[in-house]
């Protein structure tokens, strides 16, 4: 009980600000572009508490997290935000510029993961004291779970993020054929989980992304 206590205090915080800034992001480059729709409705902020869904931010991940341990293996953390309401129409190109939009949310959580890249490199070369290991565990925890966010988003399957960017690349007709993926995306995206194809899928990117921050911080 006092591990999984341990646990869940090591991975609260990168899990609330992996999943609530991936949000932000994506408010804020809508607004760069013409739309501020999320601004208006203070949804354009680095405040956690706006972005924060009950059940995708909190419960859902503390409960993969209990029960991988409880079965001692490694589930893939994952969970959601309040979607940040964005009207596409309102950006000044709205199919070139939804490519920006959408790749916010992932960018935000590649320069959260060097971020906590940075901490834990600096954890490593300290002296060793009282929190030199939780800031080592929590640091780990916070590149784990933004390189899978960023993984999980850049999926080509509407409505992540990945899927809006194909929208935004492909030809119109072709964009408009595949946008109508989006009512089947979460039913494909929860088959694809059950059934443990979604951790076959991004092993590949998961491991790139991580070789890659290891190679860049010299982690051994």
């Amino acid at each position: 009980m006092e591990n999984l206590i341990q646990t869940l205090a090591i991975y609260a915080l990168p899990v609330i600000f992996a999943i609530t800034l991936h949000e932000a992001a994506h408010g804020y480059v809508a607004r760069h572009f013409g739309d501020n729709t999320a601004w208006q409705l203070g949804r354009v902020s680095l405040n956690p508490l706006r972005h924060v869904d009950m059940m995708g931010t909190i419960i859902v991940p503390a409960l993969i997290l209990i029960l991988s341990r409880i079965a001692g293996s490694s589930g893939l953390l994952f969970g959601w935000a309040k979607p940040v309401p964005v009207n596409f129409s309102n950006l000044r190109r709205p199919k070139q510029d939804m490519l920006w939009v959408a790749a916010a949310g992932p960018g935000a959580n590649l320069i959260m993961a060097l971020g906590w890249a940075t901490l834990l490199k600096f954890a490593l070369m300290s002296p060793e004291n009282a929190y030199t290991l939780p800031l080592t565990r929590m640091s780990e925890a916070g590149i784990d779970i933004n390189i899978v966010l960023m993984a999980l988003n850049l999926l080509p399957l509407p409505p992540l993020d990945g899927g809006r960017i194909m929208v935004s690349l492909l030809p119109d007709r072709a964009a408009w054929r595949f946008s109508q993926l989006e009512r089947w995306g979460f039913p494909i995206l929860l088959a694809l989980l059950f059934t443990g194809m979604l951790s076959i899928i991004l092993a590949v990117p998961i491991g790139l992304l991580r070789a890659l921050i290891a190679t860049l911080f010299q982690f051994n």
